[in-house]
């Protein structure tokens, strides 16, 4: 079976993105997506997207993660898909675009060509937990405010509030963040659960570093994330009930694109 693949990335996070409209790709297969995946022995990505037909949409997304299971919803793989669908012809419109993805119905706009807007789902629901945040953005995120974020060992940190028990059974993608003197720029780092490692982004992540930041009084409309592979921007409404009309913005752009026997 010979499998053609793009790579795309959105702030360093990176996908392996597949068109498979007759549904011929083998999606149970963990191992195989997981294999793809693999830095050394495979082709090397956080997580691998199929792009598949829908009946009412533009298109369906499949999201896994680099440890070969199905994702939750993943923000920058969104933003890359849409370019991706665009840039393979799929598609052929920049505004107005809506997809089906695990958490529900997307829209999305190609604002110029390797940038794209996603609409993110509504929230309506933070708590406090341990030294952080709870919030379902898309994904279960743990957002903490840390002072020293350059130097912090966030792989074992991560890694130790990833797997706590009041997270369990299923864990929790983890985020730590610092505030600039700029309120609205908001400097991240995050561990990222199915990756089980320290991503150079992540979208639902910074969506949820955002309102988390505007729960705590730092009160704006727009806000710029600062992670290790680039910045984001995420614009957000509060009706004091509910976020909603929230819109994740940055890079989406193509690496390489090839072939795989399997």
């Amino acid at each position: 079976m010979l499998i053609s693949f793009s790579k795309y990335q959105g702030a360093g996070n990176d996908f392996i993105l597949i068109k498979d409209l007759e549904n011929s790709f083998p999606d149970k297969d963990h191992k195989f997506i997981g294999d793809l995946c693999d830095r050394r022995f495979g082709i090397g990505a956080d997580g691998l997207m199929l792009l598949r037909s829908s009946p009412d949409k533009d298109f369906t997304m499949l999201y896994f993660n680099a440890n070969g299971h199905e994702g939750t919803m993943c923000g920058n793989g969104g933003r890359c898909l849409v370019a991706f669908a665009r840039d393979c012809g799929f598609i052929q419109k920049d505004k107005g675009i809506i997809f089906d993805a695990v958490d529900g119905e997307h829209s999305a706009a190609i604002i110029r060509p390797g940038v794209v807007s996603l609409k993110m789902k509504d929230v309506s629901e933070i708590k406090k937990m341990g030294r952080g945040y709870h919030i379902n953005t898309g994904s279960i995120h743990h957002v903490e405010y840390v002072d020293k974020l350059v130097d912090m060992d966030v792989c074992r940190r991560g890694r130790a509030i990833r797997e706590h028990k009041m997270y369990a059974p299923d864990g929790c993608n983890v985020n730590f963040i610092k505030g600039d003197k700029e309120e609205n720029i908001i400097a991240i780092r995050t561990y990222e659960r199915g990756v089980e490692d320290e991503t150079l982004a992540c979208g639902t992540g910074s969506v949820a570093a955002a309102i988390v930041h505007h729960a705590n009084g730092k009160k704006y409309d727009k806000y710029l994330i600062r992670a290790r592979g680039g910045v984001l921007s995420v614009n957000l409404k509060y009706d004091k009930q509910i976020y909603h009309d929230i819109y994740l913005e940055g890079p989406a752009t193509f690496v390489y694109k090839g072939e795989w026997q399997r």
